[in-house]
Formats: structure tokens, C-alpha cells, sequence
């Protein structure tokens, strides 16, 4: 341990991350000391590490952090995530950012400040690569002085910025790729909330608890768009083609407009979504070279439609992994096996109910049928609270069916989980 170079001591107390296992650490010897103060680079203050930050006073933990940060002097990643705390001081914000921010390369800070920081003019023209933000507002951005030529990922949660300051942030990011959007508050001059964002680099777009009337998102590169827990009027999506992962959860919206940017989608992921109109299904049966299709708690306007398995056949031959749970009347469940197209290149298969009917062991081998090369099928059922003597006999003649069905299709690996 003596021979180890400082250098290594400095990568080894940066792996422990958290604050208070880097300051224990650091107390072997003289050694480990000078590692943390000169080649220590990442430090980590979380609620999460240490359940006594709460037993501590705000100025204690103001103290607490900032004579810990001002120990060290090439600081490349700091994280201030303390839950349960109303305020730290704008002075302490302020200095903490000062000291460090010609070495940061990562920040994420998420403690209200009084009066609010502007941490955009702090770290701007400085080397953040990352910085993620919270429970802060963001106004008049000026990108030709506030500009972040090495920002490559932005998350800003419940964070209150305008359209267009949020417009100009990203101009002000010439390699931005990777954008989050938690909970914003969007500050509006008007009732009508519109919003339209447009970035040539962004690759990956993470959305979740907004309600806009309309947002329009034009973005040439993106390959990963996931829209979460959002009630939207309108969603336009502008691109080029390139996107390849797309992910829906627990979103209304009357208008999905995504063009033609399914073209190389590769994974779809939709769950707890309502399909209004035959319009998605069609933007849907672009996607040639879908490898992955998952439909979820899918709801459709029309209570008889579905999207039949000749249809996934047919549209997506290289599908690999498919997922359906649907919440169906009997007649619509028969009616998706119409067909006899093979899902040739189907591996993996997961199948679940929220209503158990007598027809889901059918259904279940009416997929084992078109999927020849299948060797994993994972099913996934709701058992409610109050059972019934008719449920109890349901569910006993779907374990009989299934077990039948692991006897018949020896090669598939059966895994059944219950909720």
C-alpha cells in the first residue's frame, strides 16, 4: 500500500463517491491525505449515502460541504443532492461554484438557493461536460456570453425557464446530446402553451410530467426519444430518419404527429397509452427494421381494434422481442391470431393480462404457433384481492393449460409472474 502512487490513491477515493467515505478514507495517513486534497476528482454529497445529513441544521450542512470542497483542488465531478432541505444561501452557492468551476466537468445540484443563482453564468464558458439541475429557474439566457461549448447532457428538473430561454440554452451548447426535462415549469406570456424546441446535435430527449397544448421538437440526430407521464394536445416530431428508440409511458395526447422519423426505428416501447385512430398504427407499419415491439396496457379508441399479429408479421420481419398485454374483449382477442404469416425471427416473447379470460391460454398458443424459433416466453398476470370461486377456477384452468403447453414446446424457457 505505501508504493502505491498518489495518483492512484486520488482514483481509488474517487471511486468511493460519497462525501463521508471519501473524508474517513482519506484519515489513513498522511499519504491518503494529500491524495484527497490534490488528485481527489469526484465528491458526492446525497441524502441517500448518509441517513444523518437530515440531523443536521442547513448551516451545518452549508458548513459541512463547503469545508470538504474547499480541502480538494482539482474537483472534475461534484454532486449536491440533499433531500428534505429548504434552502442553502446564495453566498454559499456562489462560492462553492467559484471554486470550482474551472476544473467541474460534471455538476449536479438539486437544493433551492435564496435568492435564486444563476449557474448558468457561473460555469458558462467554463469545461462542463454534464450539468443537471433542480428546484431552480433559469431566465434571460444570453448564449453569446453563457455558452457552453463542452456541455454534452442537460436535465434541468422542476426548473422554471421560458421556450425561449430553454431555445437559446441550447444554442448556447454547440455538442449538446442528451436533453431531460422533468417537470419544467414553462413560463408562458399567454394561456395557450406552445412550445417548440429545435437542436441539429441532440441524440437522446427524455420528457416526463409536462402538460403543453402544443410541442413541436425539431431535432435532426435523435435516436432516443421517451415521452413519460405527460399530457400533451399536440407532439410533433421533425427529424431526418434517425431515430431508433422510442419510448411512450402513461402519456395522453390527441395529436402524435412523428412523420417520418420511424423509418429506422429499432425499438418501440408503448405502454399505458391510449391509441386514438387508425393514424399511429399506420406511422407504426413504417418501421421495417423494428427489432423490438412492445405494447403495454394499450387502450384503443375503438374498443374492437388491435393490432393483429398478422399485421406485426408482416410490417416488422426483423422482429426479435415481443411484448403484448392488452385489456381485450374476447372477440378481439380471437381476432388478433388471424393470419398465418411467421414471426421467423422472434427469440423472445412477454405476454400479460390485467382481466384473465378463459380465451388467454389460446391466445398464449396461438403466438407459440407463429413464433417457431422462440426460446423464452415470460407472462406476466393480476390477481385481484378479492377472489372469486369463478376466478379461482379461471386461474386453475390456465395454470392446467399452460403446463401442457411447457410439455408441448419443450425448447421454450416458461417463466410466469404474478401481481
Amino acid at each position: 500500500m505505501e508504493r502505491l502512487p498518489v495518483e492512484v490513491i486520488g482514483n481509488i477515493l474517487s471511486r468511493l463517491g460519497a462525501a463521508r467515505d471519501v473524508v474517513i478514507a482519506s484519515a489513513t495517513c498522511r499519504k491518503w491525505r494529500e491524495a484527497f486534497r490534490c488528485h481527489l476528482h469526484t465528491l458526492s454529497f446525497n441524502s441517500d449515502d448518509w441517513p444523518s445529513y437530515h440531523a443536521l441544521t442547513t448551516s451545518q450542512l452549508e458548513i459541512l460541504i463547503i469545508q470538504t470542497v474547499f480541502q480538494t483542488t482539482g474537483l472534475q465531478d461534484l454532486s449536491i443532492l440533499i433531500e428534505y432541505v429548504d434552502e442553502f444561501s446564495a453566498s454559499m452557492v456562489i462560492a462553492l461554484l467559484m471554486y470550482t468551476r474551472e476544473t467541474l466537468r460534471r455538476l449536479c445540484y438539486n437544493v433551492r438557493t435564496t435568492p435564486n443563482v444563476n449557474i448558468l453564468e457561473i460555469c458558462g464558458r467554463q469545461k462542463l461536460e454534464t450539468l443537471d439541475i433542480a428546484h431552480s429557474s433559469i431566465t434571460g439566457v444570453e448564449p453569446n456570453y453563457q455558452r457552453f461549448s463542452c456541455l454534452r447532457s442537460l436535465s434541468l428538473s422542476d426548473v422554471s425557464i421560458s421556450a425561449l430561454d430553454l431555445n437559446l440554452l441550447l444554442t448556447a451548447c454547440p455538442k449538446i446530446e442528451n436533453l431531460d426535462l422533468i417537470d419544467p415549469e414553462m413560463a408562458m406570456s399567454d394561456t395557450h402553451v406552445t412550445v417548440e424546441l429545435s437542436c441539429p446535435t441532440l441524440k437522446s430527449v427524455y420528457i416526463e410530467a409536462m402538460g403543453l397544448d402544443k410541442f413541436i421538437l425539431e431535432v435532426d440526430s435523435l435516436e432516443r426519444l421517451h415521452l413519460k407521464d405527460c399530457v400533451l394536445e399536440l407532439f410533433e416530431l421533425v427529424g431526418k430518419g434517425t431515430l431508433k428508440h422510442f419510448k411512450i409511458d402513461d402519456v395522453t395526447v390527441i395529436h402524435l404527429d412523428i412523420g417520418e422519423a420511424l423509418e429506422n426505428l429499432e425499438v418501440l416501447d408503448i405502454s399505458n397509452f391510449t391509441i386514438i385512430g387508425p393514424k399511429f398504427c399506420q406511422m407504426m407499419s413504417r418501421s421495417s427494421k423494428l427489432r423490438s415491439l412492445r405494447l403495454w396496457d394499450v387502450l384503443f379508441d375503438n374498443e374492437d381494434e388491435i393490432v393483429d399479429l398478422e399485421t406485426i408479421a408482416v410490417c416488422f420481419p426483423l422482429l426479435s422481442h415481443l411484448s403484448l398485454s392488452y385489456d381485450l374483449i374476447d372477440r378481439a382477442l380471437l381476432c388478433s391470431l388471424q393470419g398465418s404469416s411467421q414471426l421467423e425471427n422472434v427469440i423472445a416473447m412477454e405476454l400479460g393480462w390485467t382481466m384473465i379470460t378463459e380465451l388467454f391460454p389460446d391466445w398464449v398458443e396461438g403466438l407459440l404457433k407463429r413464433c417457431p424459433n422462440l426460446r423464452k416466453l415470460l407472462i406476466h398476470g393480476i390477481i385481484s384481492d378479492a377472489k372469486t370461486q369463478e376466478e379461482y377456477t379461471m386461474l386453475a384452468n390456465f395454470t392446467s393449460s399452460i403446463v401442457q403447453l411447457m410439455r408441448k414446446y419443450v425448447h421454450v424457457d416458461f417463466q410466469i409472474y404474478y401481481e
